[in-house]
């Protein structure tokens, strides 16, 4: 499986080793309107590099990761999916709703995969808790906690004129909280309504550096979202927290997702601690950027949806996008 990459920015690295770790995957294009940021890949993995995306979809590429500033990204799918190559693309999948339906819309036309990069749905625990909560275990849930504080420095912002602003790159929700809030609707459905207020605090950018949000969920079921990249000085905290009748399962740290509580109604102690013990030795598993691609080339081999289809980069961007919408007109918006 031969693939591509366009935009050679930080992100694309992560791609890169992902393909160079699968047997049957190949780097074999980049492309950059910057040629400097190209000449790693070209070096390190033999891959063509081309400064314009039409003359690398004429090549023999199966894939193209997008991997550019977000606000390009809808532009970009399309072309890739006319030239009738499959997309990954990173999140969010877009900035816009309506670029998202075209984004899909020419994936269907076009008969390519399209597969959104939130690689936080492969890591171990959140399998687990994903199972855990697919069986019943924890019974009617009640709450739950979605929290992302952050370290980002003015310096981090200061990388790129496109950072920290709304058109192409938005603030803590669309680009770090992002994540999770795709594992919060994975794991508790369809929302009802939303409440959010937010706020630029500490970062000069043109988005929010800090949120916090409610929702209410269609059985019922709340959330609290809280998200920032003001925390100092480093990263404190990365959590998600389910409250059920019959137990309460918390998977948290500051760098990786493990499980910092688990406790439901008939698990034995042994039980738990071993759960825990696995999961704490090995929080990753395989790097999520690498299940992702390979979810991709299974999907393309047997011709079924990846795993992460467009539809569910839609959602996690519509929570965004509906977040925004509530803290500008200060009132409690419907989902629908």
């Amino acid at each position: 499986m031969k693939f591509g990459i366009v935009g050679c920015g930080f992100i694309a690295k992560k791609h890169a080793t992902a393909i160079s770790n699968i047997e049957g995957a190949e780097l074999v294009a980049v492309c950059d309107k910057v040629e400097s940021m190209m000449q790693p890949y070209i070096d390190e993995y033999g891959a063509k590099g081309y400064t314009e995306l039409s003359d690398m979809l004429k090549s023999d590429v199966d894939v193209v990761c997008i991997c550019t500033p977000s606000g390009f990204h809808a532009n970009l799918a399309v072309e890739i999916a006319e030239a009738k190559k499959h997309i990954i693309v990173e999140k969010p999948i877009a900035m816009k709703l309506e670029d998202t339906k075209i984004m899909i819309e020419a994936a269907k036309k076009n008969e390519v995969k399209l597969q959104v990069v939130h690689p936080n749905r492969f890591r171990p625990v959140v399998m687990e808790l994903k199972t855990i909560l697919d069986k019943g275990l924890l019974g009617k849930i009640s709450h739950a906690n979605c929290i992302v504080n952050w370290n980002r420095g003015q310096e981090y912002y200061d990388q790129a004129p496109w950072r920290g602003t709304k058109a192409h790159d938005g603030g803590v929700l669309m680009n770090q909280a992002i994540h999770n809030l795709d594992l919060l609707l994975w794991f508790m459905g369809e929302p009802e309504s939303i409440f959010s207020m937010e706020a630029t605090r500490l970062r000069n950018i043109e988005a929010e550096d800090v949120s916090c949000g409610i929702v209410r969920f269609k059985d019922g079921a709340l959330a609290n979202i809280q998200a920032s990249t003001t925390v100092y000085p480093k990263n404190y905290e990365e959590s998600i927290t389910i409250f059920g009748e019959k137990g309460t399962v918390k998977i948290g740290g500051a760098n990786a997702l493990y499980f910092e509580h688990i406790i439901y109604e008939g698990m034995d102690e042994k039980e738990i601690e071993g759960l825990k013990e696995n999961i704490q030795n090995d929080p990753w598993g395989t790097p999520g950027h690498q299940r992702i691609i390979e979810d991709m080339i299974d999907a393309i081999q047997n011709d079924r949806t990846p795993l992460v289809p467009g539809e569910e980069g839609e959602k996690s961007l519509k929570l965004v996008l509906k977040m925004y919408e509530s803290a500008e007109k200060q009132q409690q918006l419907n989902w629908i």
